[in-house]
Formats: C-alpha cells, structure tokens, sequence
C-alpha cells in the first residue's frame, strides 16, 4: 500500500515543532502541500516549509484570538486556493492548581480552552462550507489519552478541552458524512516533545513511563505516520473514531 497526497493541501496547526512537526514532515513526505501553521517561531516554521517542499509555506496565528484564527484560515485558503486535509494539533497544557486564586485559575482555564477546543472548532466551521462544496475533505482532530482517562489535578482543563474536541470530531463525523466528509481524532499519550517536558520535569521520566507496554516512549514519528494513513482518505469507514497511540498506557 501507498499512500500518495500529491495535489493535496493539508493545514496543519502547532507545526514548527514536536508532534506538529512531525505531521507536516510526513504527509510532506507523501507528497502533500502544508500549511504550517505557528505561534511565534516563525523562522522554524519558515526552515520547515522549505524543507518540505511542495510549494508549502508558514503561517503566523495566536490561536488565543479567535480573530487570528480567523485571519489564518482564510489566508491559507486564498493562497491556495484549496483545503483538503485540516489537521488540529496546536494545543497548550497549563499547570493550575486548585489552591490558586479564582481569577487566575479561570484565566489558565479560558485559554486552554480557547487555544485547545475554540480555535479548532472555529477552524473546522470556517473549514466545512468548502469540504461540502467540494464534497470531499478530512479533519483530524489530536486529542490526548487524558480525554479518556483524565488527567492530574493541575491539567483540569487540559483533559476537559481534549474530552471536549473528541465530542466535536464525533458530531462532524456524524453530521457531515453524507458530503463527502470524514473526522478523526488521534490520542497520543506522552510523547517525546517539548510540551511534555515541563511535566516530566515536574513528576519525573519514571511517571511519565512507568505505565506504558512497550520499552521506549512514543515519539512524534510514532503519532504523525497514524495521522498520515488518516489523511490519505484510505480509512473513510472508520470516520469518527479516535485512534490511541499512547503504548497501551490506557486501553480502551
């Protein structure tokens, strides 16, 4: 089997570096076009869309303000001038404990939930209206093991925002199949990015391994090439589900 995304363009978010990255390096691979989308390392998104290829190019967004997002869908479309493929992987995870004052708390919880479920679901609404012209289009959403299991009590709002962007895969899934479209979710565990590091600094390798089936921590490579079979529209029958990739750390 080969997959091949030659004259496709993917949109992918959070993609100058970790599990983001390695998305774009893979369907980059298959042939596809990427929008790569950033925050603020705008040269690493830059050095990556050149390293890729396929006439593919970097985006600036604040995924915080939805009038960013906003702005980013719609450049990425106009410099295209098509969208196939929409891959939400941008997220945040902000340690707030309970013992914080209230307004702080909501604070980190109003962002995580804007960065983490908001900006993705406004990026499929302004998304859809073109897959169902074109009766054709996939979206896939990163969750985390954390939308199943939970999480520790200082990412309360990152587990919430994850539980919540499976429910929004499953209703696009749902909603949309009879025009062509199809949503996926796919929920690493921990994985050997940057975003991970500030807990495993926090609670140690040992926590972050203890609990996992195989011998090695999964590795952005590990979640991207699931990602890419997604992408490839060779899993259509399978549209709505959520693909764990966490070494059977949490087994469903």
């Amino acid at each position: 089997m080969q997959i091949d995304m030659s004259n496709k363009v993917a949109l992918v978010t959070g993609a100058s570096r970790g599990i983001g990255k390695a998305i774009s390096e893979v369907l980059g691979d298959s042939g596809a076009t990427i929008a790569i989308h950033c925050n603020s390392n705008i040269m690493a998104a830059e050095e990556l869309a050149s390293k890729i290829g396929h006439n593919s190019k970097a985006f600036q967004a604040d995924l915080s303000d939805m009038k960013a997002v906003s702005r980013l869908f719609h450049e990425v479309f106009s410099h295209f001038g098509q969208l196939d493929v929409l891959v939400n992987n941008a997220g945040i995870a902000i340690s707030s404990d309970i013992d914080m004052a209230n307004e702080q708390w909501v604070g980190d919880w109003e962002k995580t939930m804007a960065v983490n479920l908001t900006a993705p679901a406004l990026l499929c609404k302004l998304t859809l209206p073109h897959f169902i012209l074109q009766k054709d289009g996939i979206i896939i959403n990163i969750s985390s093991r954390a939308a199943h299991r939970g999480d520790t009590a200082d990412y309360m709002a990152y587990a919430s925002s994850k539980g919540g962007l499976e429910a929004l895969t499953k209703t696009i899934a749902r909603a949309y199949g009879k025009q062509g479209i199809t949503a996926f979710g796919v929920a690493p565990g921990f994985t050997r990015t940057e975003m991970a590091r500030d807990f495993i600094d926090t609670y140690g390798e040992d926590y972050a391994t203890k609990d996992i089936a195989l011998a090695e921590m999964t590795e952005p490579t590990d979640v991207a090439q699931v990602v890419c079979f997604l992408a490839s529209g060779l899993a259509k029958h399978a549209t709505g589900t959520t693909v764990d990739v966490n070494a059977a750390s949490y087994v469903r």
